[in-house]
C-alpha cells in the first residue's frame, strides 16, 4: 500500500479499534443482565443489538488496512463471521429470560454463549495478526503474551460452562457431584461474569495498546493528552 492508501486505512483501524474497545464490555455486561431479567427489557431488543452491532462494525473497519495480506484478512473474515453470529443470537437473551424452560430458547443461549467467546477467541488473533503489521516490537511482544492467557482463560471458561450444561442436563448425577452442581448454580452468574471480564479486560488492553501505537507512531499524536 502506498502511504497515501495506508494513513486513511490506518485512520479506519483507530476508529475499528475504538468501536471494538467500547462495545466488548457493554456487549458482555448488558446481554449478561438481560438474560436474568433486568429492567432495562422493556427497551426491547435496541440495546443488544446495538452494542453486538457495533463489534461487527469495528471488525469490518479493520479491512482496509492491508487489504492483500491473505492472513490477515482470513483472521479478520473468521472474526467478521461469528461477530454477526453473535448480533443476530441476540435476541436470545430476552426470549430464554422470558421463557427458560423452552428447549428452543435454551438452545439459542448456548449458541450465544459458545459464538460470544469464538469471537472473543478470534479477535485476539486479529490483533496478534495486527501487530505483527505494526513496527512496534514491544506491542508484538505484549500482545503475545496476552493472547496466549487470553486464550487459556477463554477455553477454561468454555470448559466449565460445558460441564455445567452437561450436568444439569443428566437425570441423575453420581453423588459426589451434586455439591458441585449446586454451588455453581448459586454462583455462576457472578462467577461467569468475573472470569469471563478478565479476558475481556485483556483484550481491551491490547486494543487501547494496540490505537495509541498507531496514533503515536503513525499520526504522531499525544497519546496522553485529554
Amino acid at each position: 500500500m502506498s502511504k497515501t492508501d495506508v494513513i486513511p486505512a490506518l485512520a479506519r483501524v483507530v476508529r475499528g479499534l475504538s468501536a471494538l474497545f467500547w462495545g466488548l464490555p457493554f456487549a458482555l455486561l448488558l446481554n449478561a443482565r438481560t438474560a436474568l431479567g433486568d429492567p432495562w427489557q422493556s427497551w426491547g431488543l435496541l440495546p443488544g443489538l446495538f452494542t453486538t452491532g457495533l463489534l461487527s462494525y469495528g471488525v469490518f473497519e479493520l479491512r482496509k488496512f492491508q487489504p492483500g495480506e491473505r492472513i490477515w484478512i482470513a483472521a479478520l473474515e473468521r472474526a467478521q463471521v461469528l461477530g454477526l453470529m453473535v448480533f443476530a443470537l441476540t435476541p436470545s437473551a430476552q426470549w430464554w429470560s422470558r421463557v427458560p424452560e423452552e428447549p428452543f430458547f435454551f438452545g439459542g443461549i448456548l449458541l450465544l454463549l459458545a459464538a460470544g467467546l469464538t469471537f472473543l477467541l478470534s479477535l485476539n488473533q486479529v490483533l496478534l495478526r495486527l501487530a505483527a503489521m505494526l513496527p512496534d516490537e514491544t506491542l508484538r511482544t505484549e500482545t503475545r503474551f496476552f493472547v496466549r492467557w487470553n486464550t487459556r482463560l477463554i477455553v477454561l471458561l468454555g470448559v466449565l460452562l460445558a460441564a455445567y450444561f452437561v450436568l444439569v442436563r443428566i437425570p441423575s448425577l453420581p453423588p459426589a457431584l451434586v455439591p458441585f452442581v449446586m454451588v455453581f448454580d448459586l454462583v455462576k452468574t457472578w462467577l461467569i461474569l468475573l472470569l469471563a471480564l478478565v479476558p475481556v479486560a485483556l483484550t481491551m488492553t491490547l486494543l487501547w495498546k494496540t490505537k495509541e501505537v498507531i496514533l503515536a507512531g503513525v499520526f504522531g499524536a499525544d497519546v496522553n493528552r485529554p
